[in-house]
């Protein structure tokens, strides 16, 4: 592994982290704010890993983006969502 690829390794690490260690940071404020959340990691995971003939699916890449299965992580972590945010959700996806 070259030393470019070890960063990026070690940043996407150090990212999932931040986000496991921040678990009230709710993936309707990511998308809100930055226009993605663990979800979006989860797919574009699966995606890079098919462009490489690299099978996985959506389940285990959501397991390894939130560090145990998604629904067990939703059930723990993830309140429903209030008007708020919806509205705001909803605002900026009309915006695209």
């Amino acid at each position: 592994m070259d030393k470019q690829t070890e960063i990026e390794a070690a940043v996407l690490r150090r990212l999932l982290k931040h986000l496991d260690d921040n678990k009230s940071v709710q993936n309707i404020d990511l998308m809100n704010l930055a226009g993605f959340c663990r979800n979006c990691l989860s797919k574009w995971y699966m995606a890079e890993a098919e462009a490489r003939d690299v099978s996985i699916n959506y389940d285990s890449a959501r397991e390894f983006v939130y560090g145990e299965p998604y629904e067990t992580w939703k059930e723990k972590y993830q309140p429903k969502a209030t008007a708020e945010q919806l509205a705001a959700f909803d605002a900026k996806s009309s915006d695209k």
